[in-house]
């Protein structure tokens, strides 16, 4: 992920993040977590690409067998570690996401999962990425990616104003924030992947795929390993 999560945005500030006061963000982070759950096998391996400090992990991991998952920054695992401690089925582990590759954990996984805008926060060409994750799959698995839904616009806007209120961004560049795209001051930027866009991710995976608005504001594109 970008060195403004590793360096500026971990461990307990981050934690900071989810602390919000919106109903609607709220909604959509639950929304978010419902829907892989929905999908999810308790014989399932899954590994989480860009973990942070396991929120979404400590949610799934009563819903699958396994789950691993990575992160760039040590303040985040070492703080997820601790918050992670009664899941003995999850495991956290400093790596960084733009060197995953087949042998990396010598195994595959029925699940990979690719969330919270991710695919655009680590700023990946999004095409070979999404190979790559392809190759940590068996056959038969699935890749979960998720960005924002244009319907959330103005819920996200006003959760990001909120994160600079506390200090955890930057301030907010309004004249160059729109567009779906959040700019701060400090040099933070968040930009998210479109329904279109992510239709063509997935044709060029060369698998079969989904793409699938959650309640107005989340946006999945789901890849299936199927050969």
């Amino acid at each position: 992920m970008s060195n403004y999560y590793s360096m500026n945005l971990n461990a307990r500030r981050l934690y900071e993040v989810y602390q919000t006061k919106y109903q609607q963000v709220n909604a959509y982070l639950e929304s978010e977590i419902a829907f892989v759950r929905r999908g999810l096998r308790n014989t399932d391996n899954v590994l989480e690409l860009g973990a942070g400090y396991g929120r979404i992990m400590k949610e799934l991991a009563s819903s699958c067998k396994s789950i691993w998952g990575i992160d760039i920054s040590e303040d985040n695992v070492i703080f997820g570690r601790e918050y992670l401690n009664n899941m003995p089925n999850a495991k956290l582990t400093v790596m960084d996401a733009h060197q995953i590759e087949p042998n990396a954990f010598g195994t595959t996984f029925q699940t990979v999962l690719c969330l919270q805008n991710a695919l655009s926060s680590m700023k990946v060409e999004p095409f070979s990425y999404v190979r790559k994750m392809m190759s940590l799959l068996s056959f038969g698995g699935n890749a979960w990616i998720s960005t924002y839904s244009p319907k959330f616009w103005l819920h996200r806007l006003a959760w990001f104003q909120e994160q600079a209120d506390k200090g955890l961004l930057g301030e907010i560049d309004m004249e160059q924030t729109k567009d779906g795209i959040i700019v701060c001051k400090d040099g933070f930027k968040s930009f998210s992947h479109t329904s279109e866009q992510l239709v063509e991710i997935g044709k060029a995976s060369g698998y079969s795929f989904e793409v699938q608005e959650v309640d107005e504001s989340c946006i999945f594109l789901v890849i299936t390993k199927n050969r």
